[in-house]
């Protein structure tokens, strides 16, 4: 853990800037991720590829839940213990919340995969949707189910290292995730024609 003496010095005026510009900033490019999947999906693969995502969409939400509920109940202990002076308690927690989260992140992904068609069945990909769209949702949904633990990981450790004091390294690791993801999907997309896959794997 980082020392922490500057949240006993500076103002509370100051405090509130540093912690909740880089909060707010993280939150906005966060958001980010979906839009520009869809942007690029839109222009290499067209609206049945947009239609594949949005069925996908609601189980990124629901690993995002389970690792904001980990990541922020953590963050809260892990600053009241260091506000007490202990140290130890807080770096418990710290890799309380670590196992916590990869062992959830496992357990979806793997729920996800052994009732994938049923899942998919359930948010829209059936008889009812051509078979495009079922593909391509399909595809979508293999690539994100496999990266549920680590994009849980990311999720649940930004508001730990913003509890250890570093708000701004917690909002580098997301904005360069957002960056990265920029990047990589047009290259996924138009240049590997990996289409909806290249978009999850991006």
């Amino acid at each position: 853990m980082e020392e922490q003496s500057f949240l006993l010095e500076l103002p509370v005026g100051k405090l509130m800037k540093k912690y909740a510009i880089p909060c707010i900033i993280s939150l906005l490019v966060a958001a980010l991720y979906n839009i520009v999947d869809q942007i690029f999906i839109g222009w290499g693969v067209g609206a049945a590829g947009n239609s594949a995502t949005n069925i996908v969409f609601p189980l990124t939400v629901l690993a995002l839940a389970v690792a904001t509920m980990i990541g922020d109940a953590a963050c809260s202990f892990v600053s009241i213990r260091l506000g007490c002076g202990d140290e130890e308690s807080a770096n418990r927690a710290t890799g309380n919340a670590i196992v916590l989260t990869l062992l959830s992140g496992l357990v979806l992904m793997l729920v996800f995969l052994a009732f994938s068609a049923q899942i998919l069945w359930m948010f829209g990909a059936n008889d009812k949707m051509d078979a495009a769209t079922r593909r391509y949702a399909a595809d979508y949904f293999f690539w994100i189910a496999v990266g549920i633990p680590v994009y849980m990981f990311g999720q649940a450790m930004n508001p730990i290292i913003r509890s250890d004091g570093a708000p701004r390294l917690a909002m580098i690791a997301t904005v360069s995730g957002a960056v990265a993801n920029v990047i990589l999907d047009p290259i996924a997309i138009f240049v590997l024609h990996w289409g909806v896959m290249g978009a999850a794997i991006a």
